[in-house]
């Protein structure tokens, strides 16, 4: 079989820490060509991979046509380049959030569709070994339903990540359009939709700028969440723990309830009414301390090389997003938005 030509646009951390090195361990990928504006950062990886540089995306499709290509770009230009590089033919992978809109969820979605190529949405949440395990025990019915939960996803902020440190895109507002919300909100909005598998039917948010500065997107957002089945939650995304980051869920259900990602070597604990405690050591979350493989790279991979469409695909990055959306809205108009 011939490898796969990826292309890579956007050379950021992101693309640094988890496309360009998952792509580099893959056996069936070739990486062909890197697009950055700043160009420098484009050359650094094509010259390690005998590759091609760009700092324009267009040119980069016309000359290279690739068979696949990673959005690793600033949120604004999700879109425009992932509906760019499907007109292409290219199958694509695009990074949370999808998009920055509704519309512009459903146009990447129409042109993959027209085009004949996948659109897979980087929600690497629902591959993490404690959230697969979580779900496989939710299936097995033994805690019943859920019935409230809690989920949170909160770091220091983007300057201990990006490449840019504290001039990031990620505190422009006019490429970023959300903060927090986009980076972190949005993979518990996917996450919870995945393991409860319901759909989120009523938002109240309070979203806001708490303590970042110069800049005016979110840093914090806490949210109340109705599901379609009854179930009620909360879900929380802040740029500002500065001490003791946190990316877990905690479950309550009938029979008992569910913690994922509250203790550091048991990942997944499961305390039971009848007083049972069963505790799974999984393998720990991915953090941006420590990069563990986050599989989004290889299931893309195996989408597109076996014909098989993938399960995170456009129509559930977009679900996913409208939740986020929804949050703002409720933050606008002070009321519950339905979905």
């Amino acid at each position: 079989m011939s490898k796969l030509k990826v292309a890579v646009v956007g050379c950021g951390a992101i693309s640094e820490r988890r496309h360009i090195p998952e792509y580099e361990a893959n056996p069936n990928v070739e990486l062909v060509a890197f697009v950055d504006i700043i160009k420098e950062r484009a050359d650094k990886f094509a010259e390690k991979h005998g590759a091609k540089a760009y700092t324009d995306y267009n040119e980069m499709l016309n000359e290279i046509k690739p068979d696949a290509v990673s959005v690793c770009t600033p949120n604004a230009l999700h879109a425009p380049v992932s509906i760019a590089a499907a007109k292409a033919g290219a199958h694509v992978l695009v990074e949370k959030p999808m998009a920055v809109s509704e519309e512009e969820g459903l146009a990447m979605i129409e042109a993959a569709r027209n085009n004949g190529v996948y659109l897979m949405v980087g929600h690497n949440q629902r591959l993490m070994p404690p959230h697969m395990k979580a779900k496989e025990i939710l299936q097995s019915g033994k805690l019943g339903k859920v019935l409230t939960f809690r989920t949170a996803f909160g770091h220091p902020g983007p300057e201990g990540w990006s490449v840019d440190g504290k001039e990031s895109w990620f505190f422009r507002k006019e490429e970023a359009i959300m903060g927090a919300m986009g980076d972190l909100g949005v993979h518990k909005s996917d996450l919870i939709r995945w393991l409860l598998e319901d759909e989120v039917a009523e938002v109240a948010a309070f979203v806001s700028t708490l303590h970042k500065e110069d800049t005016d997107v979110d840093d914090n957002a806490t949210c109340v969440l109705r599901m379609k089945s009854g179930t009620i939650g909360t879900l929380v995304a802040s740029w500002t723990y500065y001490k003791g980051g946190d990316n877990s869920t905690t479950l309550w259900c009938e029979n008992g309830v569910m913690k994922i990602g509250t203790h550091a070597d048991d990942q997944v604990i499961v305390e039971l009414c009848n007083g049972s405690v069963e505790k799974y050591k999984v393998g720990a979350m991915a953090t941006n301390e420590k990069q563990t493989a986050s599989g989004v790279i290889d299931e893309f991979v195996r989408c597109i090389t076996t014909n098989t469409p993938p399960s995170i695909s456009g129509e559930e990055g977009l679900k996913s997003l409208n939740v986020i959306l929804a949050a703002f809205a409720s933050q606008d108009t002070k009321k519950v938005i339905s979905l």
